[in-house]
């Protein structure tokens, strides 16, 4: 198991977070419960995943660098 916070040794998973707590949960002000916080993180997956350019993927969304890289690995349209 890797320490928290070491970006040398896990450099993406830190900067994953990174987005998703500037971006996400610095400006979440929904209600608290796991219901409400559950489905508002699956609303934020869908838009880091298919509509947030990604600057490490030359602009693209995951998914469509996964559509034009690895089809077979792409979800269904």
């Amino acid at each position: 198991m890797l320490p928290p916070h070491s970006p040398k040794l896990n450099g993406h998973v830190e900067r994953a977070q990174r987005t998703h707590k500037e971006e996400f949960y610095a400006h979440y002000d929904g209600a608290l419960d796991l219901g409400s916080l559950n489905r508002a993180l699956r609303r934020w997956k869908r838009v880091y995943n298919t509509i947030r350019p990604h600057h490490s993927l030359g602009r693209r969304t995951p998914v469509r660098y996964l559509q034009e890289r690895f089809p077979s690995m792409a979800p269904a349209a």
